[in-house]
């Protein structure tokens, strides 16, 4: 009896693995891009952006031409994105599909550009949106989803982690010990441990300390966030001077790495731009760590060709989560770049498909790793220089659109931690101003 049993047992053992794979297999097989229209048409489809150029997305053409050959894709860099896109999409040669910005959502400005988007979340597209991590993907007042995250990205910071491994020294993952590095460090002749590009308030060294802590205390406080957006949006209107206590916090840590002598602002200040110039100044190889945020780590791969300093002394690095608490630091994943398609434009239902075929984990991670950015999938794979973000536990990991976080609350922190890093401000006063700082 305890012999059948036991066959008995391995038989549905046995039986429910061979289930298990069928399901996978039968789940893979599902998610493999089938082709739904003529595949011999001939039409073109064009993506407008303000990037200057895109590989990554080129690349995603040319794997869209194996199932359609005779469809021409091109990608077209606007000037004036902002300014011009609601013009774009009307003109004579109106584009197919275009970038949109978490920012644009709620603001007049592009309500026009929104009335000509189309509802990518209609079950007819078939889009698989659940491939995408729920805090990126915006719904309008009405619920539809008109944009498509194909990037996130964070705030951190390059670490030259050949450095750290020659100065016996452990990257940082708590405050106290980025502290006592940036203190060794120091000690050991580097004229400034942490640097970064503070000659303005755009996506600044300072932004990209003081913003991840502000996002956490949001998070926790709704009051606290709805008078922050409220005297952000309207500072004209509202009279309170508590609207930005929130950035207490985040405003001393600020504070306390320019004072205790981990920054040295005139050597961050021959830095000329928060891009290019950032990351060559990093591949000079005596930076320990190089604050930046945005899209800026994803210049890394081309930005080693182009420094000799790199070429003839190359190093290992990586792309670190800040440490600003006792626990560690944040992941804020935001969407970088997002498309949405024009209603209106020539061969809508081969831009559909497009879309239907750039929408699914394999080809937005493709895409991801090709351009260095976080991918928006659930199924993320952090490719090498993202890797540490992978190790940030949910509870430090926010993304500011879901918690209601507007782009005007987002401008007045950058600014605040902006004039407070400079010395421009005192903390008291960035707080009181909070709301009309420019």
């Amino acid at each position: 009896m305890k012999k059948s049993l036991l066959v008995a047992v391995s038989i549905l053992s046995t039986a429910l693995v061979v289930s298990c794979k069928g399901k996978k297999q039968e789940e893979k097989v599902s998610k493999e891009f089938k082709p739904a229209l003529d595949t011999a048409f001939e039409c073109e489809i064009k993506v407008i952006g303000d990037y200057g150029n895109f590989e990554a997305l080129e690349a995603e053409f040319e794997r869209f031409n194996v199932h359609y050959p005779n469809v021409s894709l091109t990608y077209e860099k606007l000037d004036d994105y902002d300014n011009t896109l609601a013009t774009a999409l009307d003109r004579s040669d109106k584009p197919n599909i275009f970038f949109t910005k978490a920012k644009m959502p709620g603001d007049e400005k592009f309500n026009a550009v929104f009335e000509r988007a189309d509802i990518l979340s209609d079950p007819a597209l078939n889009l698989d949106l659940d491939c995408l991590r729920p805090g990126l993907v915006n719904h309008d007042a009405d619920g539809n989803v008109k944009m498509i995250p194909v990037f996130s990205r964070t705030y951190g910071a390059l670490v030259n982690d050949d450095i750290f491994k020659n100065e016996n020294i452990a990257v940082p993952s708590t405050w106290n010990e980025l502290l006592q590095a940036c203190q060794t460090f120091k000690e050991k002749g580097y004229k400034s441990p942490m640097m970064g590009y503070t000659k303005g308030d755009s996506s600044s060294f300072m932004n990209t300390i003081a913003y991840p802590m502000a996002v956490e205390a949001l998070s926790k406080d709704a009051t606290a966030l709805e008078k922050a957006n409220a005297k952000a949006s309207k500072p004209g209107e509202i009279e309170d001077t508590t609207a930005g206590e929130f950035m207490r916090g985040s405003l001393e840590k600020v504070k306390a790495l320019f004072d205790n002598g981990a920054v040295d602002i005139e050597e961050c200040n021959k830095i000329e731009d928060n891009y290019s110039k950032v990351l060559l100044r990093f591949f000079e190889g005596d930076v320990p760590m190089m604050v930046c945020g945005g899209d800026t780590p994803s210049g890394t791969k081309k930005r080693e060709g182009e420094s000799e300093a790199f070429k003839e002394h190359p190093f290992s690095y990586s792309f670190v989560p800040l440490p600003m608490t006792d626990k560690g630091g944040y992941f804020i994943d935001s969407p970088s770049v997002e498309f949405s398609i024009n209603k209106n434009c020539n061969n809508l239902d081969y831009t559909r498909e497009f879309m239907r075929f750039l929408v699914r984990t394999e080809e937005l991670n493709n895409m991801a790793s090709i351009k260095r950015l976080v991918s928006p999938t659930k199924e993320v794979s952090m490719n090498s220089i993202y890797a540490p973000f992978g190790n940030v536990p949910q509870e430090r990991t926010f993304s500011p659109e879901m918690i209601g976080i507007k782009d005007a609350l987002a401008t007045q922190v950058r600014k605040a931690s902006y004039k407070v890093g400079k010395g421009d401000l005192t903390i008291d006063q960035a707080i009181e101003q909070y709301g009309t700082l420019k």
